[in-house]
């Protein structure tokens, strides 16, 4: 394992990637975000437009050193990862509302959760790429899976569940001391000698899973793109860096999004098809990008130009 990561990357190339995303992040609650507030429309753009600039000098770095094949792969898996994480935050905004989150807490529980999906992400890269170099196979099962959700979230109904009543929140309620009034400002808290869990463990746990469900499909996606562990799990982390701002950016606006989702089981089922057929049709990663971005534009121009409301009277 450790000689796969390597070969793909020197020690130092791994050891400075981390270093640097622990410090931005250490500047951004330690620093910038100090004091618990609601982000602004202002600030969350600002922070994106970060987020996205030092994602595309790390890809020209990648484009630099590693040659035009690798900067393509790390750009596409960055846009695909980037998309997929869309869907996300529509997930995101259900959890925040069904628990009664305050807008000004949401970001703190959005950066730990951050942490929590760094560590699950690499774990799953690592795994999927292991897999996929040792058992070729493995390919057309991954290929196969994209296939099956694309399709189950094209034709999934618009009926949102809701969080509260999932059977992790329940079993989390049920073994675990709980607190339903310790509010959103910490994990736990202390109530006659006890320590209880507080709300905000339980929605920061909810969008943990949550990212994992995501994880299972966007991860096989991005391998379809690029097999080496640096590219898959560097481009997969920027993409996730940039989440929180991008949450605040557009979380009053996702309804007007409405056909994303099907963009996106579109892109889902043709990477699917692309690794199910790839050793006997190489579609190269630029025709890729190109299908994927016409796709999710695509989405949301028809999202924009047919609002939700006026599907009842078509």
């Amino acid at each position: 394992m450790v000689d796969a990561l390597l070969q793909a990357a020197p020690w130092w190339a791994w050891a400075g990637f981390h270093a640097f995303v622990f410090l931005m992040l250490a500047l951004d609650l330690g620093v910038f975000n100090r004091r618990v507030h609601a982000p602004s429309v202002r600030e969350a753009g600002i922070w994106s437009a970060v987020w996205i600039t030092l994602a595309l000098i790390f890809n020209g770095l990648i484009w630099q050193a590693e040659g035009t094949q690798k900067g393509l792969e790390w750009f596409t898996g960055y846009v695909l990862e980037k998309s997929l994480s869309v869907d996300n935050l529509f997930v995101f905004v259900l959890v925040f509302r069904s628990f009664q989150v305050d807008l000004r807490h949401q970001h703190r529980v959005l950066f730990w959760g951050v942490l929590g999906a760094l560590i699950m992400r690499a774990a799953m890269i690592l795994a999927g790429t292991a897999l996929l170099n040792r058992f070729e196979w493995m390919m057309y099962v991954f290929g196969g899976f994209l296939v099956y959700t694309g399709l189950k979230m094209l034709l999934a109904t618009e009926e949102d569940a809701d969080p509260t009543q999932y059977p992790l929140v329940r079993a989390f309620r049920r073994l675990v001391p709980y607190d339903e009034t310790g509010g959103h400002e910490r994990f736990w808290v202390i109530r006659e000698g006890k320590r209880l869990a507080t709300p905000m463990l339980l929605v920061l746990i909810t969008i943990e899973v949550t990212d994992l469900v995501f994880a299972v499909d966007s991860i096989p996606a991005v391998l379809a793109v690029s097999r080496d562990p640096f590219v898959v799990y560097t481009s997969n982390i920027f993409a996730i860096l940039g989440l929180r701002s991008l949450y605040f950016l557009l979380a009053k606006m996702m309804d007007r999004f409405h056909r994303l989702k099907t963009g996106l089981a579109v892109v889902l089922a043709f990477v699917g098809v692309k690794m199910c057929i790839a050793q006997w049709v190489h579609i190269p990663v630029q025709i890729s990008l190109l299908v994927i971005a016409a796709v999710l534009a695509g989405s949301v121009v028809a999202s924009l130009a047919w609002p939700a409301e006026q599907d009842g009277a078509e």
